[in-house]
């Protein structure tokens, strides 16, 4: 394996971490000549680290660990390197012995701990969490993460016990509450599980936070008098509070009270005394009951019109409209609301993505492109409008310009995803591939596969043209093969990886996975396809069976130039 891989989420431990006297005060002691020696190669791979020369760094670190194999800043980050790579275990050892030799070290503990925690090694985080305790007796979070470590270890009594000291240092929390709730109902304590909140309550009488959280909870737990008793206790001191509507709509919807959670939906969002994002997260829920219920959609419609009434300038409310609008797939309505919250919201995607959403299905090439230039121009840093331009325009056959704006997407976009960017040199590829610059084609390719190795259209477009030129079929295969163990029943990449194992003169295989590419796609196989499939009859013998397959091939229009050849002959031809 290549351990120069590196990925930077996990490669800022020296950025996190103070670095201590390079030379362990535990572990091997140095004379000065050797201290010098490592304290050089060390801050050179902090640097090269910190320049991004990642690899250098690693071999820098792996050079002073050489010196000082006992250096607990040097295991720590070879440990950073091997977790990223996936070498868990490897990366476990490194940090182990780092909290050896550096054992006080509050962020190596927490370090191993994480990766502990992760290995499902309970006993041993809860080892680290109990040390640390004792030796950093202020940071009383760690009796959270020490709870909920029993919780799942199953000794929910030392989980309690964790967070009750927790509660003498920080006060009664709804963290630490909720926690102690479950793990009362983890041990079928239920009516101490409800007495832990309603200590909190008696606490709070006047706060409906802790009542509608004590009526909830009984809801769940399906006491639904008992919910109704705290939501009363609740509408006493505000009956107006937008959680209380919530959790009655719950309430009426677990009685099976449709009808009285609608009404409840309805008067709050018609009041003028709730704020407008209490209402439109009622809206949600209201358009969830009917749906829920099988009520027409329609009937929320004339709510939005009161909204709209109420609140004439927030256009958020036209961008839910367009939503509650396409599930009544009324397009044309839907396009209208997206229109108007993206006049008002230029730079929010939202209201492009929607209208993309309408315009791409209908393949309305005309509106797809209109949308897309209107986002670039308004946020020339969003990747996904010259995607769909680039799409637009390939369909319209002007494949200069697709390729033209793919290019100026890498150049303008920020890519929060090196995917979506190897989506790009993909689509370049492509587009090369088809104006025939095949060079250009398979170089772009390869970037896409540095950025995504597991970029299956690619793989599959890659190998497969290779295929087609009879180049370096060893490494089409194995592209190929990496696409149908990841999609096994897609037909596409079955015949690609079929004809690959044709032109290396595997005609038996080839036929398996040629056959297999015909069953999965049924009545959507492609001339190609069959075109294919004849050829492998063809030179397994089966030659009456090929030309019946070629037959079909052109019957489905196929633009093979020797395909009539085939059929007169009865042969394959090259």
């Amino acid at each position: 394996m290549n351990y120069k891989r590196y990925i930077v989420a996990l490669g800022v431990l020296f950025l996190l971490f103070p670095v201590k006297s390079l030379s362990q005060e535990k572990g091997l002691i140095l004379d000065e000549t050797t201290r010098r020696k490592f304290d050089y190669y060390f801050y050179e791979a902090v640097n090269a680290k910190t320049l991004g020369k990642y690899d250098e760094a690693f071999d820098l670190l792996q050079h002073c660990h050489s010196i000082d194999s006992t250096n607990a800043s040097v295991l720590v980050e070879l440990g950073a390197y091997y977790s990223s790579l996936n070498e868990k275990n490897t990366a476990l050892d490194y940090f182990r012995k780092a909290v050896k030799y550096d054992p006080a070290n509050y962020y190596y503990n927490m370090i191993l701990a994480g990766l502990s925690k992760e290995l499902d090694l309970k006993e041993e985080v809860i080892d680290i969490y109990n040390f640390l305790l004792k030796t950093y007796p202020d940071k009383v979070d760690l009796y959270f993460e020490l709870a909920n470590v029993y919780g799942d270890n199953g000794e929910l009594d030392k989980a309690i016990q964790s967070l009750n000291t927790l509660q003498k240092y920080t006060g009664v929390s709804d963290a630490i509450t909720l926690n102690k709730f479950r793990l009362y109902n983890m041990m079928d304590k239920k009516e101490r599980a409800f007495e832990e909140i309603q200590s909190v309550i008696d606490k709070n009488p006047d706060n409906i936070r802790y009542k509608l959280l004590m009526g909830d909870l009984y809801l769940q737990d399906n006491q639904t008098e008992k919910a109704l008793t705290y939501y009363d206790q609740a509408k006493i001191i505000d009956p107006d509070e937008p959680s209380l509507i919530l959790s009655m709509v719950n309430y009426y919807e677990k009685t099976n009270n449709k009808t009285a959670a609608t009404e409840e939906l309805q008067k709050a969002i018609a009041s003028s005394k709730m704020d407008v994002d209490t209402k439109l997260q009622l809206l949600v829920r209201y358009i969830a009951v009917l749906r829920q219920s099988q009520q027409d959609i329609k009937t929320a419609n004339p709510l939005f019109e009161s909204m709209f009434e109420q609140h004439p300038n927030n256009t958020r409310i036209n961008l839910m409209y367009g939503d509650v609008l396409m599930l009544q797939e009324d397009k044309k309505g839907a396009m209208e609301q997206f229109e108007i919250y993206t006049k008002d919201n230029p730079t929010d995607p939202a209201g492009y993505e929607q209208m993309l959403r309408i315009a791409l299905p209908d393949t309305a090439l005309d509106k797809v492109i209109e949308i897309t230039e209107m986002g670039i121009k308004n946020i020339p840093t969003a990747p996904q409008f010259y995607f769909y331009l680039g799409l637009a325009k390939f369909q319209q056959k002007k494949y200069k310009e697709a390729l033209s704006t793919y290019e100026e997407g890498l150049a303008n976009a920020e890519f929060q995803s090196s995917m979506i960017e190897s989506d790009f040199y993909g689509q370049i590829g492509d587009i090369n591939y088809f104006l025939k610059n095949n060079v250009v084609a398979f170089e772009n390719y390869e970037k896409a596969l540095k950025l995504n190795p597991q970029n299956l259209p690619v793989l599959n477009n890659y190998s497969y043209y290779l295929s087609l030129e009879r180049k370096n079929l060893d490494k089409a295969e194995q592209m190929s093969g990496i696409t149908i163990k990841a999609e096994p029943t897609n037909p596409t990449y079955l015949d690609t990886y079929g004809w690959i194992l044709f032109e290396q003169g595997a005609y038996t295989m080839a036929k398996i996975y040629i056959e297999k590419a015909i069953e999965y796609g049924k009545d959507e196989t492609s001339a190609e396809v069959l075109e294919h499939y004849g050829d492998v009859l063809a030179v397994t013998g089966e030659k009456e069976k090929a030309v019946e397959q070629w037959k079909k091939a052109k019957e489905l229009g196929s633009d093979s130039k020797t395909l009539n050849k085939k059929i007169r002959r009865k042969e394959y031809i090259k």
